[in-house]
């Protein structure tokens, strides 16, 4: 996942807040119009993965602060600070060792040798900074560097281990 200039500038400034406020910042994307844009947040506590409506409503005070002062976006903007959710999105290459065992949507930016770009299968980690997936057609590698996007994909089995953090 790749942030834009924006979203990569806002993340240096709400990072530390998050962190500081013992949360840790899991992704940011901007939508919408310059003149109207929706800023999400997703932070989770480090501890259960998760975040509380009233975290949710901390951070948003933290953060909205530090925005007021460092005022990154030109026009006007909504902040929404959120959870990533039990189907989050695979981020970092941690995320993919974490989530080890289950079902992902993963596209990449380039094709694989047979022309692929999107996958879907169970995730077994990273090794030599390749993603390892298993797939209804084989194992198969997803170079990390090629990542557009990943997803977790909700399941049984996946709604039973969140529950249990």
């Amino acid at each position: 996942m790749r942030y834009t200039p924006l979203e990569e500038k806002i993340a240096n400034i709400v990072k530390p807040v998050i962190e500081d406020l013992g949360f840790a910042l899991h992704r940011i994307k901007i939508t919408g119009e310059s003149n109207a844009s929706i800023v999400q947040i997703m932070a989770e506590d480090l501890n259960t993965r998760n975040l509380m409506v009233d975290d949710a409503a901390k951070i948003s005070r933290a953060i909205s602060a530090v925005m007021d002062v460092e005022d990154p976006i030109n026009g006007e903007y909504r902040l929404e600070v959120s959870s990533p959710g039990i189907d989050r999105m695979l981020i970092t290459q941690k995320d993919f060792e974490n989530y080890k065992g289950f079902e992902a949507k993963i596209e990449a930016l380039t094709p694989n040798e047979s022309g692929q770009k999107r996958f879907r299968g169970q995730v077994n980690g990273i090794k030599d900074n390749n993603i390892l997936v298993t797939t209804d057609i084989g194992d198969i590698e997803i170079p990390y560097a090629s990542l557009s996007q990943a997803k977790l994909v909700l399941t049984d089995e996946l709604i039973k281990a969140t529950a249990n953090l």
